[in-house]
């Protein structure tokens, strides 16, 4: 999340890659009642996470993530894929990924971490947990961590 020239905080660019449309729900209303301003971007797929990263066709005016929440059971491109894409690119592999996702499967949470997630987080079952799990890393990601700006990432 970067700053204008008035140093106002402009919105935090988040992309949600999920293919559940329960939980991109979720997802929006835990953003909606959080503090930070943010602008929530969804996809459904690996290969439109990929388009969207690489800004590719529909995709073109894409602004660039702060965030990525990536599921790992997605459709056609897999979240590994996705994760191991992103972070062998040199331009995007600064852009902090949680992987936010139903597997508690220790070889997934080990597989992340070796492909450089910044974080690995199983999707509570529970609507509320949910909601206060999203909220939770939405005020850690955006309060507390420092990122860095677009100048430094360019």
């Amino acid at each position: 999340m970067s700053t204008s020239g008035d140093t106002t905080p402009e919105r935090a660019q988040i992309l949600l890659v999920e293919d559940n449309p329960g939980d991109v729900r979720l997802t929006e209303e835990a953003f909606k009642q959080g503090r930070i301003e943010n602008d929530l971007h969804v996809v459904t797929d690996g290969n439109q996470a990929l388009e969207f990263l690489g800004r590719d066709g529909r995709y073109e005016d894409a602004p660039r993530p702060d965030l990525i929440l990536l599921d790992l059971n997605l459709p056609r491109t897999d979240g590994e894929e996705v994760l191991e894409q992103l972070k062998d690119d040199p331009n995007l592999r600064s852009i902090p990924v949680i992987v936010l996702t139903s597997s508690r499967a220790e070889e997934d949470i080990v597989k992340s971490y070796e492909l450089h997630a910044n974080a690995y987080l199983t999707k509570p079952v529970d609507p509320d947990e949910f909601i206060d799990a999203v909220r939770a890393f939405e005020k850690f990601w955006f309060s507390v961590v420092r990122l860095p700006s677009e100048v430094d990432r360019s």
